[in-house]
């Protein structure tokens, strides 16, 4: 009789494991973070169909503000979140907590039949401020730079101002001459087809159709981003509302395990285990 208690007792903690995990969780934000992010939707979702997944990219800041107004429990972000945006979030009585699931490095990019092999950090603002609009004055040919930047909404293009653009202080704006690249993918298609063309990419994303340039002599691979010496390396992020809880805390957690990081490794992403 105990033995029969005993398994009723266990198959009564699975079905409430299962109940406990129940839930839709929504998930939106950067477009960086996206590929892995969704792979990892999808497999955990075969593996735990209680939990209803939903999950889009519009960038990081569209992410923190769903956050912010509770239409989404996880928000993706290749940032940290602003001060500004934790003061309104507490304000909607949300507590960003945050979680980082990747490393990433930003990685100048031009069209592949471009000779540029390297930038430095002075070149890149000039040419993103508009002090610099040829290329042969940056050793390429003679001919006009295409800037292409991403939307104010976007964390990469965050990071860019920050680390590029406004590295040394004050603040600059880019180039009024500057093409708008609408999501990471937009970004790789415009540089692809425009073989005078510049723009900037986390490392995911590049591939054969574009040619990633060195910045101050340093080529952005896994090793360069964990050892510091890529100087455009970033961490990458998930925030949610409070510490993870229930089918969230359980889709972190399966992003955190050697399972996940696998994932974030084989989109071109650097795992941080």
């Amino acid at each position: 009789m105990n033995r029969w208690k005993a398994l009723a007792a266990v198959l009564g903690a699975a079905v409430f494991a299962g109940r406990a995990l129940a839930a839709e969780v929504v998930i939106n934000g950067s477009t960086t973070v996206l590929p892995f992010v969704q792979v990892a939707v999808e497999r955990f979702a075969a593996a735990h169909p209680e939990v209803k997944m939903s999950i889009s990219g519009g960038g990081t800041g569209n992410g923190i503000k769903a956050l912010i107004d509770k239409t989404s429990q996880i928000a993706m972000a290749s940032r940290e979140i602003k001060k500004g945006e934790v003061d309104q979030a507490k304000v909607k009585g949300v507590n960003p907590f945050e979680t980082t699931v990747a490393l990433d490095c930003i990685v100048p990019l031009v069209h592949p039949s471009n000779p540029i092999e390297n930038l430095t950090f002075e070149q890149l603002k000039k040419i993103y401020t508009g002090e610099i609009t040829n290329w042969k004055d940056v050793g390429g040919p003679d001919a006009p730079l295409a800037v292409i930047g991403r939307d104010s909404s976007s964390g990469t293009y965050g990071t860019w101002q920050e680390m590029v653009v406004e590295k040394g202080g004050g603040k600059r704006r880019v180039t009024p001459r500057a093409q708008v690249a609408a999501s990471s993918g937009a970004m790789l298609t415009m540089v692809a087809g425009n073989k005078f063309a510049i723009g900037y990419d986390g490392i995911g994303y590049v591939d054969s159709t574009v040619k990633a340039v060195k910045v101050e002599g340093s080529a952005a691979s896994v090793t360069s981003a964990k050892d510091g010496s890529y100087p455009l390396s970033r961490k990458l992020y998930l925030y949610t509302d409070g510490e993870p809880a229930g089918g969230v805390k359980a889709f972190i957690d399966y992003l955190l395990s050697a399972d996940g990081q696998k994932i974030v490794l084989d989109t071109g992403f650097i795992n941080i285990q």
